[in-house]
């Protein structure tokens, strides 16, 4: 059997919380009542079948297609099965998901996969600012888990990370791995101004120099870390272009943040 596929008939009127379809809570149920689902929109409630059209099919391999930065928290809290939208999306995406695999054919808003605990999601475009973060009066961001991002990442990439991966293939945003607890962020393209921020441990892995480096980082000089063959190879499978970038395997590391009594690591090919 196929997946179950939802075809947005238009754009939403406003801004939609998606986090009622995922994969396990519409599992066994029919067309129609997938269709009465409600899902917020502002103060005028929808119900799903008033935004998608529904082909029946396997709910552990849900399609959307189209999409719109008005479709927020898709993903969110997602524990199992795959969901692959095929086009953009709003902000939160994979919102503290905890397993399964969520796809994004398109762009992807603020503070996708912040707070997540496991899985793995995908990002085709672009991503907006803290991925994988941590939200507004929270401590902690990411905890665990896979971002793949194909494009480019807004400011404060992995803020507040405490466990995990990120690796994004385009360019990286200022502050990345702000305030970082542990967990690996790694950007195959330029960095912006200040990356690592306040980090406490963990590691931020640039293929580039970034564009302006804290003078609270201590020159450690160059190394071959033995650690990054095992990464990169736990890597290919979801990111070919890794392979790409060579001297990504002896470069020089910068500790700190030694302002905020860090011990973390800033390498640099």
């Amino acid at each position: 059997m196929s997946g179950l596929r939802l075809t947005l008939r238009q754009p939403p009127p406003g801004r939609v919380d998606l986090s009622p379809l995922l994969p396990e809570r519409l599992a066994g149920l029919s067309p129609a009542a997938i269709a009465a689902i409600v899902l917020p929109c502002g103060n005028r409630p929808l119900a799903a079948g008033d935004l998608f059209d529904i082909a029946e099919g396997d709910a552990g391999d849900l399609v959307i297609t189209g999409g719109s930065d008005r479709l927020d928290h898709v993903g969110k809290g997602m524990t199992g099965g795959r969901m692959t939208v095929e086009g953009e999306v709003g902000a939160y995406a994979g919102l503290a998901m905890t397993g399964g695999a969520l796809r994004i054919a398109g762009k992807a808003g603020f503070a996708a996969a912040a707070m997540m605990r496991g899985g793995l999601v995908v990002i085709e475009g672009d991503a907006g600012d803290f991925l994988g973060g941590a939200l507004p009066g929270e401590m902690r961001g990411m905890r665990g888990g896979l971002v793949i991002v194909r494009g480019n990442a807004g400011a404060r990439v992995g803020d507040r990370m405490r466990r995990g991966i990120i690796l994004v293939e385009g360019d990286l945003g200022d502050h990345a791995a702000g305030r970082l607890l542990a967990g690996t962020v790694i950007g195959l393209g330029s960095s912006g101004a200040d990356p690592g921020l306040g980090m406490k441990r963990g590691t931020l892995l640039l293929a580039k120099a970034p564009e302006r480096l804290l003078p609270s980082f201590a020159d450690c000089g160059r190394h071959e870390l033995g650690f990054l063959a095992l990464l990169f190879a736990h890597l290919r499978p979801h990111s070919p272009r890794l392979a790409l970038v060579p001297q990504l395997r002896a470069p020089r590391r910068w500790a700190g943040d030694l302002a905020a009594g860090g011990k973390g690591e800033i390498l640099i090919a």
